[in-house]
């Protein structure tokens, strides 16, 4: 592995959710130290979901929630409370049953009609909000959760959309053909420039895009998640299953 990326194997996603919220403890706990807040973009799926009903118990008083500024790095275009909303499953995994004042959840507004209006909101929002340590143009996040799809798509960076090459914008609208969706996601230049990206990835069927990733074949190409690019610390937080390809697993 890279310097600048370490790989992570856990025996099921129990034991990579307890890793993950040990990692998360740990970094809210040296952000609030440096600049009094930890500022932490959350992911959809089911391996965060895991994570975060963790935190909400086990974690609970192990992180200052008071000192924590969460967002997220994508969501569905639709209403908060609607079954799909990455918010509304954080909602009731973890941020309600925390003390985090509602005034410091950065929820995306993807309910707006207009998709790009509200990718553009988000955006101007992270710039507001997002820290900046002494010397820096631009600010960071302490955090990044991502999840690994299917099609090696983190966030909503999936393989074959323009968002992929965007390098301006914080926050980017994009329809994604194959789900006849629209989605707001954060863009590569803003997860590259975070502090610390953890990928949690469980599962055989994610193994071959582990594989490749990690292993930085000619596959890989096609895999968004090969295209972070971190200024910063990025782990793999990865289960057996989806880790049985590597070699020497």
């Amino acid at each position: 592995m890279d310097g600048d990326r370490r790989l992570h194997i856990h025996t099921d996603p129990a034991a990579l959710a307890h890793a993950v919220a040990t990692r998360f403890a740990e970094l809210a706990r040296a952000a609030q130290e440096d600049h009094r807040g930890f500022h932490v973009a959350l992911a959809g799926g089911s391996t965060p979901r895991l994570l975060y009903r963790t935190l909400a118990s086990e974690f609970r008083d192990r992180v200052d929630w008071g000192a924590t500024h969460v967002y997220f790095g994508d969501e569905r275009c639709v209403a908060p409370d609607h079954p799909d909303s990455n918010y509304g499953m954080a909602s009731e995994a973890l941020l309600g049953q925390v003390a985090l004042p509602p005034s410091q959840v950065h929820r995306i507004e993807a309910e707006d009609p207009d998709p790009r209006t509200a990718a553009r909101r988000y955006a101007e929002l992270l710039h507001r909000h997002l820290p900046h340590a002494h010397g820096e143009t631009g600010g960071r996040f302490d955090l990044v959760l991502l999840g690994l799809g299917p099609d090696g798509h983190i966030a909503s960076l999936f393989p074959d959309t323009a968002i992929l090459d965007e390098r301006q914008a914080w926050a980017a609208a994009v329809h994604v053909d194959k789900l006849h969706a629209w989605r707001i996601s954060l863009t590569y230049p803003v997860i590259d420039a975070a502090r610390h990206v953890a990928l949690l990835v469980a599962g055989d069927g994610k193994a071959d895009i582990v594989r490749d990733v990690l292993g930085r074949t000619e596959a890989a190409a096609r895999y968004p998640a090969a295209r972070l690019q971190p200024r910063g610390e990025l782990e793999w937080f990865v289960d057996h299953a989806a880790a049985r390809l590597l070699p020497g697993v």
